[in-house]
């Protein structure tokens, strides 16, 4: 196992963060940039608190319309990985077609789904779904081809059947790289559930950035982008959390990461 860090390296990220945001607020302060141009971080910390009210409104709608989307895409990336895995003429066919549905600006998916499914939450959902399934089908399949051969030969040979060597043997030794999509997606959905609001929406992070944006409070739109990131990291981190839990035999592999 890897040395753990000494007290510098893990300060590092954290001092780095710091060290930028005294730039960026001297460098505004210094060259008087208008705070309709771009805000101190001082200033975005005084609007965040401002508005706590809004924002905390707006945050629910968005973060329940980005969970409802990453639940929903784990379960038809979960069933769209094991088709494919399990049905070789079905990936041929169907593998090109999730790569092209990753083309598709999200721009033009905001605009048409509400035209289709109304403007209610159904579109937002389909949105994020569409996002964040994607990476979860690709790191679960790929988790499932690497499974040590030996081990399924070593199941086949003590007369176990197919099914009890993917449930037993597969995918268990692809959980991990299952989490490990699960926790790109978790990072997308926000942004997914953001741009979907951008149009045909009356609450959501989306919505309060755009009215923010039209008034020139570019310090409001920021502040929502720092809740945007601080949720984004709190829904990575609460996804290691789970790994580490629900994956106990990976727990070494997990810690070696964290040192590294």
């Amino acid at each position: 196992m890897k040395k753990p860090k000494n007290t510098a390296e893990q300060l590092a990220p954290y001092i780095s963060i710091v060290g930028l945001l005294l730039l960026w607020e001297t460098a505004v302060r210094i060259f008087k940039v208008p705070d309709y141009i771009l805000p101190a971080p001082s200033q975005i910390l005084i609007a965040a608190y401002d508005v706590r009210h809004l924002l905390l409104i707006h945050t629910g709608v968005t973060l329940g319309e980005a969970l409802a989307g990453l639940l929903l895409s784990i379960v038809v990336a979960f069933v769209i990985a094991m088709l494919l895995h399990s049905v070789t003429w079905l990936y041929s066919m169907i593998y090109p077609l999730l790569i092209l549905s990753q083309t598709i600006p999200l721009i033009i998916l905001a605009i048409l789904l509400p035209l289709w499914l109304g403007w209610g939450i159904t579109p937002k959902i389909v949105i994020v779904v569409l996002v964040c399934f994607f990476p979860i089908v690709i790191n679960l399949l790929n988790g499932l081809d690497e499974v040590d051969p030996d081990q399924l030969s070593l199941f086949h040979s003590m007369g176990a059947s197919n099914l009890d060597t993917f449930f037993m043997v597969k995918i268990p030794a692809a959980l991990p790289s299952f989490f490990t999509g699960v926790r790109i997606s978790a990072t997308y959905s926000l942004m997914a559930a953001v741009i979907s609001e951008w149009v045909g929406a009356q609450r959501g992070l989306g919505y309060f950035m755009t009215i923010k944006q039209k008034a020139f409070a570019i310090d409001e739109v920021l502040a929502a982008v720092l809740v945007i990131c601080l949720i984004s990291y709190l829904l990575v981190k609460f996804i290691d959390w789970l790994e580490y839990w629900l994956i106990p035999w990976n727990r070494e592999c997990l810690l070696q990461e964290t040192w590294n």
